[in-house]
C-alpha cells in the first residue's frame, strides 16, 4: 500500500476521502449495519483502486507495445474503479436519504 500512497495520486485522494467518511459513518446517528455497510462502501473503493494499480503493474511489466488486450485489462480494471465509486455513492446515499430524507 506504501507504493500506492507514494505513486498512485487516485489512491492517495481515496485514502484522504476514507479518513473523512469513516468518522463520519460512526459518528451518524445510524444503525450498526448501515454504520458497517457505509464503511465497507468506502474499502470497496480502496480495495478495487488495489487491484486497479495491480493490473496495470502487471500489464506494463509484460511490455509497453500498445496490445489490444493489454488495453482491454487496463480499461476494464479502471471501469472496475469507477463502478465501485459509483456502488459507494449508491450506499452512502441510500443510507444517508433512508435516514435522513423526507
Amino acid at each position: 500500500m506504501r507504493y500506492n500512497l507514494i505513486n498512485e495520486a487516485a489512491f492517495r485522494q481515496e485514502v484522504i476521502l476514507a479518513a473523512i467518511l469513516v468518522p463520519i459513518a460512526l459518528m451518524l446517528d445510524i444503525t450498526i449495519i448501515e454504520s458497517v455497510a457505509l464503511i465497507v462502501a468506502v474499502l470497496f473503493v480502496l480495495i478495487v483502486e488495489l487491484l486497479n494499480t495491480a493490473i496495470e503493474a502487471a500489464v506494463d511489466r509484460i511490455g509497453t507495445d500498445f496490445h489490444q488486450l493489454s488495453g482491454l485489462a487496463k480499461d476494464t480494471a479502471s471501469a472496475a474503479v469507477t463502478l465501485s465509486l459509483i456502488v459507494c455513492v449508491l450506499v452512502w446515499g441510500g443510507v444517508i436519504v433512508g435516514r435522513y430524507g423526507g
